[in-house]
C-alpha cells in the first residue's frame, strides 16, 4: 500500500522484504536455541515463530528508508565496505556464539574503529545537523530496548527470566540492538548516501 501511494520506493520494498527474511531466520535460531520464545498459541507459527516475528526488523529497515527521504539523511566519512563487513559479522556471531566464544565486545570496538569520523547529516524544517553514526546505532538500540521492554510487559513474547512473571528486559538487549542495527543499516542505506563533506 505504502508503495503505490508513493511513500515506498521499489528499492524501500525490496530491503523492508529483506529485513523481514533476515529478522524472521534471526527468530527462528533463537527461538529453537531456547534465547526467548513466543508463549501464545497461533495458527500462523513457524517454529515457535509467529509469522509477525520478521516484522520488527521490517519495520527498522522501513524507518530507516524513510528517514532517508524525510530528513534527507547523509552520510560523511562513510566506510561502507568494513562497515558491511562487521554487520555481517555481527549477524554471524548472534548465531555462533551459542557454540563459540561469544566476539560481540571486540565487535563493538572494531564497529567504534570502522565508523570513527563517520556523520549522519540530516535536515530537520531548514536546518542541518549532524550526528556520530555509531551514536546514531546506540540511541536507535536504546529505543528498541525500551519497545521491547513494553512489548514482553503485554506477553508479545518472553525471555526465560520473564515465564514465572515479567521482569525487566536485561541492558545486555540494549547492546544486543545497537549491534544489530547495524544489519539493518547497510541493508537498508545505499553506500550512494556517503558524501565527502567536511
Amino acid at each position: 500500500m505504502a508503495w503505490k501511494v508513493g511513500w515506498d520506493t521499489g528499492r524501500d520494498i525490496a530491503v523492508i522484504a529483506a529485513c523481514h527474511a533476515t529478522g524472521l531466520l534471526f527468530e527462528l535460531v533463537k527461538v529453537r536455541m531456547g534465547s526467548w520464545s513466543y508463549p501464545e498459541e497461533a495458527l500462523t507459527k513457524i517454529g515457535g515463530v509467529p509469522l509477525y516475528g520478521g516484522f520488527l526488523y521490517a519495520a527498522l529497515g522501513s524507518y530507516v528508508c524513510r528517514a532517508r527521504r524525510l530528513f534527507d539523511l547523509r552520510l560523511t566519512g562513510y566506510r561502507p565496505r568494513a562497515t558491511a563487513a562487521l554487520a555481517a559479522a555481527v549477524y554471524v556471531n548472534f548465531f555462533s556464539h551459542h557454540w563459540l566464544p561469544d566476539a560481540r565486545w571486540a565487535l563493538a570496538a572494531l564497529l567504534l574503529v570502522a565508523t570513527a569520523g563517520t556523520w549522519v547529516r540530516f535536515r530537520v524544517g531548514d536546518r542541518d545537523h549532524r550526528m556520530p553514526l555509531a551514536l546514531s546505532f546506540v540511541l536507535i538500540g536504546f529505543f528498541l530496548w525500551v519497545a521491547e521492554n513494553a512489548a514482553t510487559y503485554v506477553g508479545a513474547w518472553s525471555y526465560p527470566h520473564q515465564l514465572d512473571g515479567w521482569q525487566p528486559v536485561s541492558l545486555a538487549k540494549f547492546g544486543a540492538w545497537a549491534l544489530l542495527m547495524t544489519v539493518t543499516f547497510v541493508l537498508a542505506m545505499p553506500s550512494r548516501s556517503a558524501r565527502h563533506e567536511n
